[in-house]
């Protein structure tokens, strides 16, 4: 079982790092006016475990952050994520 948890907890530390990137290359990218990283794939990163890294990655790069969607969206999918987690660990632990 703890391999398990060490696999998970890597997968999470890298969605997170990989969805934060993500948005700070779409920022850099919106101001060279270039080819940006569609917001289904900035959506996709956080539906995939990555919320934390997204939520924090909108604000600390000021992206993104005047679309309701991501504004109401991204921190949506991070609760959720927490609330699923919690109820995981209350069964399981």
């Amino acid at each position: 079982m703890n391999i398990l948890k060490y696999i998970l907890t890597l997968y999470l530390v890298v969605i997170n790092i990989a969805a934060f990137a993500m948005m700070g290359i779409d920022k850099k990218r919106a101001k060279k006016h270039k080819w940006r990283i569609p917001e289904t794939r900035l959506f996709a990163s956080a539906l995939m475990g990555g919320g934390l890294g997204a939520v924090t990655g909108m604000y600390f790069f000021r992206h993104k952050t005047k679309h309701w969607y991501f504004v109401k969206g991204m921190p949506l999918i991070f609760f959720i994520h927490v609330v699923i987690a919690c109820v995981i660990y209350r069964n399981f632990y």
